[in-house]
């Protein structure tokens, strides 16, 4: 990851305010959607003051507690934003939670431009009996977890031997090449010890990666199932590619992918992964923890697979956290228009908080690029009148927490 890593505290002696016709700027959530929107409207207005806000004293959200660790490739887009704050005169303000350390209101009266890019961090649940139980964990929190973030523990994880993830997503196939990697590639790859004698514990010998899709509209990549096919020591076995779709329709090179998983697979191995397609999850069976789960067939027929297991990952989307500070829903109106980003006059939304858990980091780029080119035109056509003072409006109250917001609201 980037050397950068900077202090939770604002830098000393950043301008305050902007200059005369450049808003200044309050993005909250420092993930490639908020990162690739600062980085949009610093090419627009090189002098305006641009502030980033997140919860954490750390910024990058996604790529950096996202992204799989073995993954550096994708994770390098940091390096872009290390120049946001670095060079480029981008306030980062970590260790802020707004709606909580500051209210949204107060953010607003101080910022001409507000744009919330916090993303979507709840895993979806399972629908049906059984969700709850001890062994069921989030593809999220485990991502997190993996990745050293510091809302997750490895105290309560206990994959077991056998390990069900529902899902074909390429998380899903991420957990499998994390669950499956040695102990001392996660290890030199910066895995926290803990964490990888949690993933170890088990160990993990077989996996089943269940899905509803047929193979070729499932959602993962091509390139992540030749991934595993790297793996050593593992067997790959797979039920449901002869699944019919719609001619035109799905993308029949990941039928082919996972028939080559299998083709290529030693005969015999120590672990085993089966892919399983055309199963929806039913419910989770057990007594106060996880001893297996059932599906049903996603084509109508009525027919069940039911599965032992000692653990069930869920890989299935993500969505808004029912405790989060700051929910979409609540500031929408009569004139908001999410098809360019806006929610109400000065404040904005972009990534998945706007459209929903879809897309790559390259797809929040371009989304970021759409929500700036609608600051710019709302500021430049005289839509947004421009003039608050920014950053030094709510400084005092960052750095001293018992002071008042009165004044701000």
């Amino acid at each position: 990851m980037s050397p950068f890593e900077p202090s939770s505290a604002p830098p000393t002696g950043s301008p305050t305010g902007s200059p005369t016709g450049s808003p200044t700027v309050a993005v909250v959530g420092s993930g490639p959607s908020g990162c690739y929107t600062a980085q949009f409207l610093r090419k627009q207005w090189r002098e305006a003051e641009i502030t980033v806000f997140d919860r954490l004293d750390l910024p990058y959200g996604l790529v950096r507690y996202g992204v799989a660790p073995d993954h550096q490739g994708t994770k390098a887009v940091a390096k872009q934003f290390d120049r946001l704050f670095e060079r480029d005169g981008v306030r980062f303000a970590g260790g802020v939670q707004i709606g909580t350390d500051i209210t949204l209101e107060a953010l607003r009266e101080s910022f001409d431009v507000v744009v919330l890019a916090t993303g979507l961090s709840a895993d979806r649940p399972l629908d049906g009996e059984g969700a709850g139980l001890a062994g069921v964990y989030g593809a999220g929190a485990l991502t997190r977890l993996i990745n050293g973030h510091p809302d997750e523990v490895a105290d309560t994880l206990v994959l077991g031997q056998t390990v069900t993830i529902v899902g074909h997503g390429n998380v899903a196939f991420d957990l499998v090449r994390l669950f499956l990697t040695p102990a001392s590639e996660l290890l030199a790859l910066g895995v926290d010890a803990e964490v990888v004698a949690a993933i170890g514990r088990g160990p993990v010998t077989r996996i089943e990666l269940v899905g509803r899709s047929a193979a070729p509209l499932a959602k993962f990549d091509v390139a992540m199932a030749k991934e595993l096919g790297k793996l050593p020591d593992v067997r790959f076995e797979a039920e449901g590619l002869d699944i019919a779709v719609t001619e035109g329709q799905g993308d029949e090179a990941r039928r082919e992918a996972i028939d080559g998983l299998v083709s290529g697979s030693p005969a015999s191995a120590g672990r085993s992964v089966h892919v399983r397609f055309g199963w929806s999850p039913s419910r989770v069976r057990g007594d106060g923890a996880v001893e297996g789960i059932d599906f049903v067939a996603a084509d109508g027929s009525g027919a069940v697979l039911t599965l032992s297991t000692d653990s069930v990952c869920t890989a299935i989307g993500f969505s808004e956290s029912e405790t989060s500070a700051i929910r979409r829903g609540d500031h929408e109106g009569p004139t908001s228009d999410l098809a360019r980003g806006v929610l109400d006059t000065g404040l904005y939304v972009v990534g998945w908080l706007r459209r929903g858990p879809q897309g790559t980091i390259p797809a929040n780029r371009t989304d970021s690029k759409m929500v700036a080119e609608t600051i710019i035109h709302d500021v430049t056509s005289g839509d947004l009148v421009v003039g608050k003072p920014g950053y030094s409006a709510v400084e005092t109250a960052l750095n001293d927490p018992a002071a008042s917001l009165s004044t701000l609201i």
